[in-house]
């Protein structure tokens, strides 16, 4: 599900393509769909595995293996993929797999018949399994028109002040003065995993972007830049770099651009493909993941997850982004937009105790009234930190800035500002991250379920860790 609620009425980045995929303008023409069925396998181990944690190069990257050694994480078997042997034994009982997480140890299968569930469920090295997509063909075909390289140019009036339209919101967070320190996420790797990211090839405010790639993991081999514009609005709060427009967070970062949100509806698969995507983004190096994706009801599904589950182990997604947290990286998650419905809590994984969970106030500093609030099931505090995410300035797939509402957008202008502290300290673990961001907000002597620690003051939090080093001398 998309943390997001508009109120708009409202130099291509091709030179390093390296692990993206080419793009072509998507025309929204669907052909006939049969019924199709998946299954999330979980293993009861992964098999024989040819890899040892002797030589994590066979299966990390380089920059993974340097990132789990700053951050002082050691590469385990949970790092191994799963076995061949295995995968070829799902595709022998008649299922096709779609994705996999080596952490939770599952395999997500696809089959025409709903039958080949009991043949998986009768291999020798499957626990359990439990239907994650029911429904017509999930493989839907689109049509492909040619590709579009035209380039949309920013029509906003151009203000005095460098960060335009974005500075009340930059101001908010004391990140002003993170910036005029020379802090701007500059050899920070970040991944943001969204519905879509549409146009962001072509507009000039990403022109500067340094782009380390784009995945879709949802439908392999489709274009992020065709599909949603969420992404594209979710981008603009970090890396947008348009001077006396708009400018981001942290536009010196780089970034990793992964779509994993079916838009169709909601199923349970979308936390598989988001589980995926964090993996796929584990290996390449990432040091942070902003993700305004949560999750809590499906269709045609009542009563899924309770607010019961809200203990940060229960939810599938919730347990992926523990583990992931245990690797070293930091996931800043939006808080969700249920304070005005029958749910009113934080979706999940926004109940991981290691998760940055960010809610939404206005910018008069009071909780805006969507923000979805805590506790969490076991009596934590959460949301972690506010930010402005009511009427906040934002990119749109035309290249214009936008006014919008959404906890999606108060997490990456918080997620961005995080990367320029962990510029300025990059030894610091991302627990250690996460505690300096929240003694450095407003509320954090007397937090709440409605901002958590209060809104941060992240020049204050740079301070703080000068203090803090220094002490250590």
């Amino acid at each position: 599900m998309i943390s997001f609620i508009n109120r708009s009425i409202c130099k291509s980045i091709r030179r390093r393509i390296g692990i993206m995929t080419m793009c072509f303008m998507v025309s929204a023409v669907y052909l006939p769909a049969e019924k199709s069925y998946c299954f999330r396998v979980y293993l009861k181990d992964k098999g024989e595995s040819p890899f040892r944690i002797s030589s994590p190069e066979a299966f990390l990257s380089p920059e993974s293996i340097e990132r789990r050694m700053l951050r002082e994480v050691f590469v385990d078997e949970t790092d191994f993929p799963v076995s061949q042997a295995y995968m070829d034994a799902l595709i022998a009982a008649g299922a096709s797999p779609v994705v996999q997480s080596k952490w939770m140890k599952t395999v997500v299968v696809e089959a025409r018949d709903s039958a080949v569930a009991d043949v998986l469920s009768a291999l020798p090295f499957v626990d359990s399994l439990t239907c994650v997509w029911d429904g017509g063909d999930r493989q839907e075909v689109l049509s492909y028109d040619e590709e579009d390289t035209s380039r949309l140019l920013s029509k906003d009036s151009l203000r005095e002040n460098p960060y335009g339209y974005a500075e009340k919101q930059m101001a908010m967070l004391n990140g002003l003065r993170l910036h005029a320190a020379g802090y701007r996420g500059k050899g920070i790797r970040m991944a943001v995993i969204d519905a879509g990211f549409k146009n962001v090839d072509r507009i000039d405010a990403f022109s500067s972007m340094n782009l380390l790639g784009a995945r879709n993991i949802t439908f392999p081999g489709r274009c992020v830049f065709r599909e949603d514009d969420h992404g594209t609005k979710v981008l603009s709060c970090i890396a947008a770099n348009l001077p006396g427009v708009m400018v981001g967070t942290a536009p010196d970062a780089s970034f990793l651009l992964i779509k994993s949100e079916d838009t169709r509806g909601e199923s349970p698969i979308e936390e598989d493909f988001w589980a995926a995507a964090v993996e796929y983004a584990d290996s390449v190096g990432v040091d942070i993941i902003s993700s305004s994706l949560g999750y809590f009801r499906y269709d045609g599904r009542t009563g899924y997850y309770s607010r019961d589950d809200l203990d940060g182990q229960t939810a599938f997604i919730s347990r992926m982004a523990d583990a992931a947290a245990k690797k070293g990286i930091l996931i800043v998650s939006s808080a969700g937009n249920e304070g005005n419905s029958e749910w009113e809590k934080i979706t999940f994984p926004a109940d991981v105790a290691d998760v940055l969970t960010v809610g939404s106030v206005t910018f008069d500093k009071e909780r805006s009234s969507f923000s979805s609030v805590g506790m969490t099931a076991d009596y934590r505090i959460k949301p972690d930190v506010a930010a402005v995410g009511t009427n906040i300035c934002a990119i749109g797939s035309a290249g214009q800035v936008q006014f919008i509402d959404g906890t999606s957008f108060s997490a990456p202008t918080v997620a961005g500002l995080a990367a320029c502290l962990w510029q300025a300290f990059p030894l610091l673990k991302n627990t250690e991250l996460i505690k300096l961001i929240k003694e450095s907000s407003s509320r954090h002597q007397q937090p709440d379920v409605q901002q958590g620690y209060g809104i941060p003051d992240m020049f204050n939090a740079y301070n703080k860790a000068n203090r803090d080093a220094l002490r250590k001398f």
